[in-house]
């Protein structure tokens, strides 16, 4: 089948797009509202875009037409925010904190497993299940489309990885992360989400 993508109303062409870029890394960002409320919220267009200096890249919509999503209101006004990478097992809790709430009132509050940490040198906690968390920040944001997505590039100041998926190889001046380990949740279309069911290498060309 052959679609001229140009052709499709804006919400098929969303599906379509969701139903084929797979699977996507879930970027569930804990931000903190103007009034100190935390919000807790998953986006999968999301993926890293740069390493000097690391910075990934959210996109992120609008509530209604008028009003923006909290956690894009959250991050552009200037505040540091976490992203969390979550494990399989938070699935349910993933789901549940993609709610649509009255601005200020927190998805913590949605999800089972809502234990908060210190992330020292970071101004908000991470969530203590979730197996990859990044202290992040503003670095910069486009608007693109006729709803005008903000495109948000943020840098990442700090990173926590869970100790039983993560070694320092000295050799190589790099560290090694067990993908297993972590056991990502990744997006699929609509509700479905999928994992990690294998892991392979190819060596690559001299």
């Amino acid at each position: 089948m052959l679609l001229d993508l140009a052709s499709l109303k804006p919400n098929t062409c969303y599906h379509l797009m969701t139903q084929t870029l797979i699977p996507r890394p879930i970027a569930w960002v804990l931000s903190a509202s103007d009034n100190g409320e935390l919000n807790l919220a998953p986006f999968s267009f999301f993926n890293g875009v740069c390493s000097d200096p690391p910075i990934v890249m959210l996109s992120i919509g609008k509530k209604t037409a008028e009003e923006a999503k909290d956690t894009r209101h959250n991050i552009l006004s200037g505040r540091e925010f976490v992203i969390h990478l979550p494990a399989i097992a938070q699935a349910e809790d993933v789901t549940a904190s993609a709610a649509t709430l009255p601005y200020g009132k927190s998805e913590l509050e949605l999800i089972k497993d809502n234990e908060l940490v210190e992330f020292p040198g970071c101004p908000l906690p991470r969530l203590k299940a979730a197996p990859v968390a990044f202290h992040a920040k503003l670095h910069e944001v486009h608007y693109l489309g006729n709803q005008k997505q903000a495109v948000i590039y943020a840098e990442l100041i700090q990173a926590y990885i869970n100790d039983a998926a993560i070694e320092e190889n000295e050799e190589k001046g790099r560290y090694l992360v067990d993908a297993k380990a972590i056991n990502p949740l990744a997006r699929l279309g609509g509700a479905s989400y999928t994992g990690i069911d294998k892991i392979f290498s190819i060596a690559r060309p001299k």
